[in-house]
């Protein structure tokens, strides 16, 4: 089911959970907007042609998602049952304001393009965003950070997996991306530092290519 509506055009498209994991990666802009970061190749929102990278998630089941962080969003999905019909209420890229999402190539995309599985939504500083090619050492650093995440603390979370990715990025030693998770929100979740050098050498390893 998908309804539009004339001047905004957002989507709300209706929904079966078919499998626990929806095949969603969200992300948010800082300011209360949580988006699809990436859409998994062959996942069950894969095969939704509706459902697109860079959209913004505004309402699940009826309920406002404007202000949540991207894992209470991630979060509420997740807790939907598996085999319950739900309502993802959704705003396309351009229809948002985010006029600055754009493949790096500079090139028009073809609607189609979205949600092939290959494509990420990256936020840079002030704001802007672009989607651009997936990157083989992040996808292997994340699939490794996720299941160390889940065998210490019992969670899996692709978006918190790549928030670490991310905060390792610039960082020479483990020391440094300790400090990096200590000064950002991920510091509520008191990482201890067995974990911590488990994700750092996770890291190393798929930077330097040891992760297939």
């Amino acid at each position: 089911m998908l309804r539009t509506n004339a001047k905004r055009r957002p989507k709300e498209v209706e929904l079966v959970k078919t499998e626990d994991a929806l095949g969603l990666t969200i992300t948010d802009n800082g300011a209360g907007y949580a988006f699809i970061k990436r859409i998994k190749e062959g996942s069950v929102i894969h095969n939704i042609p509706h459902i697109q990278v860079g959209d913004h998630i505004e309402k699940l089941e009826g309920e406002n998602m404007v202000g949540k962080r991207h894992f209470e969003v991630a979060k509420q999905l997740k807790d939907i049952p598996k085999g319950a019909t739900f309502t993802i209420r959704l705003v396309e890229p351009m229809k948002s304001g985010f006029t600055s999402i754009a493949p790096k190539t500079g090139k028009t995309t073809k609607k189609s393009g979205y949600g092939s599985g290959k494509e990420t939504l990256r936020f840079k500083a002030g704001g802007q965003a672009e989607i651009g090619q997936q990157d083989d050492a992040l996808d292997a650093g994340i699939e490794k950070i996720n299941g160390i995440l889940e065998s210490f603390m019992g969670i899996n979370d692709s978006e918190l997996a790549t928030q670490i990715w991310e905060l390792s990025d610039g960082k020479q030693n483990s020391m440094d991306f300790a400090e990096a998770i200590d000064d950002s929100d991920l510091q509520a979740f008191e990482f201890t530092d067995e974990l911590i050098i488990e994700l750092w050498g996770a890291i190393t390893d798929a930077r330097d290519g040891r992760i297939k």
